[in-house]
């Protein structure tokens, strides 16, 4: 009876063993599936530079993003065609690698990068397979601007960008740590964080100063008194100089004004000459009129004394009468002419 029942109770230990066995076989396999069957790799600050030879596409994303979960089956179905197309595919995790998202200047989520032969483009399609299959197959890379410059994410101005975003991406983990890990208020942790900064600039001055104290040497004090003298002297020769400019120019004003006044007394005096000569030319055109009308004068003379005569006898014989005003007009007139052919024959 006992040896009845031990049978089936050996059977049943034996069968478990085997089944232990060969699921301790088992298992280390079907833990490795997994990661046979993700082709994606992740990308670190350590092996980013992997992408610099051979052809990738990059996708940064976040595992609280909803746009990027919706992605991930289309990602890892790209990637297992990854050795048809030639092409290796990458992730990176934003909240991990900070400074990779800001050596490439990721704004949005997800996103995604082209790199051929270290020269790096953005995608902007949907992360769906077929458009991501014809992006490759159909090389719409090479209409796409590379990022070139300091816009490249292995150009200098990029790597400072990315030690300053892994500098706030562990402040930012200190932050959490503080608030959620120790549960301080998040007050008190921004006015430790902005304690530190001032501290940290206050040490950072004190170095600068130590540092320009070392490399600094003092002149001796006899060599700065000789300077300081040199100075002063520099000084008041400039001063000097400065003055004589001055003077210099009041001199040269004063000059200029003398001779301008001088210039201004011989425009007159020509002035003055010129209306001189123009007087006498008039009075030597007047002269041969004058005495012309002098000569007539002297031959109306008889004339004139043998009117007055008759006149003076008329008067005796009759009651004197007044000249007419015709008489007078016509004898004006013919002066007036006369002295115009006298004056027309001067000049």
């Amino acid at each position: 009876m006992a040896a009845g029942r031990c049978g089936p109770l050996l059977t049943a230990l034996v069968a478990a063993w085997v089944a232990a066995a060969a699921a301790a076989e088992a298992g280390p396999e079907q833990a490795a599936l997994p990661e046979e069957r993700s082709r994606v790799r992740p990308m670190t600050a350590s092996n980013w530079t992997l992408v610099m030879e051979g052809e990738w596409m990059l996708k940064f994303y976040a595992p609280w993003c909803p746009s990027c979960q919706q992605t991930d089956s289309e990602w890892e179905t790209f990637a297992k065609n990854g050795d048809l197309l030639q092409i290796s595919v990458g992730k990176v995790d934003v909240i991990q690698e900070p400074g990779l998202s800001g050596r490439f200047f990721v704004t949005t989520l997800p996103a995604f990068f082209h790199a051929k032969d270290g020269i790096f483009r953005r995608y902007r399609g949907p992360g769906i397979y077929e458009d991501l299959q014809n992006y490759i197959l159909e090389k719409k890379w090479q209409s796409v601007e590379p990022l070139t410059g300091w816009k490249s994410p292995a150009s200098l101005t990029m790597s400072g960008m990315a030690g300053l975003f892994s500098i706030s991406g562990k402040i930012w983990h200190l932050h959490n740590y503080f608030t959620v890990t120790l549960g301080i208020p998040a007050w008190c942790s921004y006015v430790f964080f902005v304690l530190a900064t001032l501290i940290f600039g206050l040490l950072m001055g004190l170095v600068l100063v130590v540092i320009s104290e070392c490399f600094y040497v003092p002149l001796p004090r006899h060599l700065s008194e000789h300077s300081e003298q040199n100075q002063e002297s520099e000084e008041a020769h400039r001063a000097e100089q400065l003055q004589d400019a001055e003077e210099e120019k009041d001199d040269s004003n004063e000059e200029e004004n003398k001779d301008s006044l001088v210039d201004d007394e011989e425009e007159k005096e020509d002035l003055g000459d010129e209306d001189e000569a123009e007087e006498e030319e008039e009075e030597d055109s007047l002269a041969p009129g004058v005495d012309e009308e002098r000569n007539d004068t002297q031959d109306q003379g008889p004339l004139r004394e043998a009117q007055e005569d008759l006149d003076a006898h008329e008067t005796e014989e009759d009651v004197p009468e007044p000249p007419s005003s015709a008489d007078t007009e016509v004898a004006e007139d013919t002066l007036r002419q006369r002295k115009s052919q006298h004056a027309d024959k001067g000049p």
